[in-house]
């Protein structure tokens, strides 16, 4: 078997044939490392993926000093180090979202009133589709009014009346929730 500085000179000069030997010979054993951070043997799949990509996107900086393998497996853990974050990120703009909900209704619901994640991602999914836009860009993904305006072509004021009508309707969906679950 040619060993992988060969290999990546022959990709480099454009052999598939070369790529598929070296994403073969390290696929497994790379698919590992990504599941010790992920846990999850399809998210692992999917890193994996990405690294690969990022390294055959970036072979031509490969100066050929170190091994191939630990370039690969730095890329492997940073790609799922990333997929973490990402996720972490994530759960808490959901906590804060939660957090948010629940701070809006506490004069309208008893204070002892929570919502599960369930309950809380169907309420949103329930939005009509210009709500739950502006609604994602300003409380979850935290953009301003005025991005927001300019990514969907509308008005600010378009932008702050869409999202009071969603937060309305959200409360009113959560709340229809809790009262037909008692």
């Amino acid at each position: 078997m040619k060993d992988d500085l060969a290999l990546i000179g022959e990709y480099k000069r454009g052999s598939i044939v070369a790529f598929e030997i070296l994403y073969k010979k390290y696929a497994s054993k790379m698919k590992w490392v990504a599941f010790r951070y992920v846990n999850d043997s399809h998210i692992a799949e999917d890193v994996l993926q990405e690294a690969f990509v990022k390294v055959f996107k970036k072979i031509e900086s490969f100066e050929n000093t170190g091994s191939f393998e630990g370039w690969l497996r730095r890329t492997v853990v940073n790609t799922a180090i990333n997929y973490y974050n990402s996720i972490k990120k994530e759960s808490e703009k959901m906590a804060e979202f939660t957090a948010s909900v629940e701070n809006d209704n506490a004069d309208d619901v008893d204070a002892e009133q929570s919502y599960t994640l369930e309950e809380l991602m169907e309420a949103l999914n329930s939005l009509p589709e210009g709500y739950k836009v502006v609604f994602n860009l300003y409380a979850i993904d935290q953009y301003s009014h005025k991005e927001i305006a300019e990514a969907l072509n509308i008005s600010e004021g378009t932008s702050k009346s869409q999202l009071f009508k969603a937060r309305t309707f959200l409360k009113k969906t959560l709340q229809s929730k809790k009262t037909i679950s008692k």
